[in-house]
Formats: structure tokens, C-alpha cells, sequence
């Protein structure tokens, strides 16, 4: 049968979108008995996979997917976004930066960072700059959809895999540090003494010694020693 055409008097036929179709996807109407999901991500085909996986969850709707992290405040204020999907190959500061817009922005987006490889340092440090989860590209898709569920209901999910270097990771549900933490942490970092650091800050020397107990708990570490043995730093050098 010949082929038909495409010129005066023909048209081509419509092909829809997404999972099924050519051109990039439209933006969901989100349902609000699911969850929405958005990836930042910087392989468009690796994009559109996640959409066809994520969409097919019952509990799970695929929003939009950005290709840079700049895009990422914009898509959280605008959208009523439960979980970001964050691809590490856009930098570990890129994503620390993005991170602490997120918490500046008081989003209640819940952050998982996947990469190729990521070490357990490296998911300490997400993680206490406000990810919820980390998760390697090599991971099954019943394990990607379980980590979404996890972090999109408030829990904490890290990657097995990933803690196989022996770091420490904070509890599932263990709760992000705050802002005041944060800076407590930087100034630890820099070898500044509890005393220092509440003049630094303009609070009591056991104020500070409050903060950095709660830091200790969240990160699983003890002592500032063990932070710094456990590879964290503190999420931006501003």
C-alpha cells in the first residue's frame, strides 16, 4: 500500500505527547489525591522516562520537568509540588545552592537527590541541607517509586548502597537541620569554639551548646570531631 503524502489537501495526523507520542510533555493538571512529582534533570529522554514510570504509580502524578536548577524556585512556587527529583550531575554546589532556595522559600517540596554515584559523605551533606532522599540512577523502579512514597510522606530515604562506605547516616524521619543550626555548623567547621560562636551569632555560649546537640542527634554523629570524620560540611560557604 503506497504511503500517503503530506502536502495540499493532506494533513498529518496529531500525535499527542508524552509517554506515547514526539514533543515534549504539557504540563499536569495535578490530582489532588496524588502526589505531584517534577524532576530536574539534565538527560531529556531520562525526563521522560520518569514521567512514563511515575505516572503509571496510583498514588504518584508527574508534573513538569525542568532542565536546569534554575528553573527549580519557580516550579515550587507556582505548583503545588510534593517531591523534586534532582539529578547530582549538575554539581554538588549547584544542588546545595538549590537546597537552601528551597529552605529560604519555605517550600514544602521534598528533595531527592540521584546520581551515578554518590558516596556517603556526599549524602550526608544533601541530606542535612534539606533533602529528604538519595538515590542512585542504577536503582530499580519498584525502588525509585518507594523512595518518591517515602519522602512525599515526610520520611527520610536513603539508598543501602549508598552507606556502604561506612558514614553515618541520619535515622529515617530524622528532620533536616534548621537555619540557626546550619550556621552553628559553619562556624564548627571553621574551628570556632562554643563561646566564639555565640558571639558570633549574638546567643549564649549554651545556646550554642543546645544547637549542636540537636545537630548531633540529627546527624548521627558524635562530637565535633565526628562531623568532621563523617565528611560533613556545612551546606553553602557564604
Amino acid at each position: 500500500m503506497p504511503i500517503p503524502l503530506v502536502g495540499a489537501g493532506h494533513t498529518r495526523p496529531a500525535v499527542s505527547p508524552g509517554c506515547g507520542g514526539v514533543g515534549p510533555p504539557p504540563i499536569a493538571m495535578p490530582d489532588t489525591s496524588r502526589k505531584t512529582v517534577a524532576a530536574c534533570e539534565s538527560q531529556p529522554l531520562t525526563a521522560l522516562g520518569l514521567r512514563c514510570l511515575i505516572d503509571q504509580d496510583p498514588g504518584l502524578e508527574f508534573l513538569q520537568a525542568a532542565d536546569s536548577p534554575g528553573q527549580v524556585l519557580p516550579l515550587a512556587r507556582d505548583h503545588s509540588l510534593d517531591v523534586l527529583i534532582l539529578d547530582k550531575s549538575f554539581g554538588t554546589q549547584a544542588i546545595l545552592k538549590t537546597l537552601d532556595a528551597l529552605q529560604t522559600l519555605h517550600s514544602a517540596t521534598s528533595v531527592v537527590v540521584w546520581g551515578l554515584s554518590i558516596t556517603g559523605a556526599e549524602a550526608l551533606r544533601f541530606l542535612q541541607a534539606g533533602a529528604r532522599g538519595v538515590l542512585l540512577r542504577s536503582a530499580v523502579p519498584e525502588t525509585l517509586l518507594a523512595c518518591l512514597r517515602a519522602v512525599a510522606h515526610g520520611e527520610t530515604w536513603v539508598e543501602p548502597k549508598v552507606t556502604s562506605d561506612g558514614v553515618r547516616l541520619p535515622r529515617r524521619g530524622a528532620p533536616a537541620l534548621t537555619s540557626r543550626e546550619r550556621q552553628v555548623l559553619e562556624l564548627v567547621a571553621r574551628g570556632m569554639k562554643n563561646r566564639e560562636i555565640g558571639a558570633e551569632l549574638g546567643i549564649r555560649p549554651g545556646t550554642v551548646k543546645v544547637h549542636l546537640k540537636h545537630i548531633f542527634e540529627k546527624t548521627g554523629t558524635r562530637g565535633r570531631y565526628g562531623l568532621a570524620l563523617s565528611g560533613l560540611e556545612p551546606p553553602l560557604q557564604r
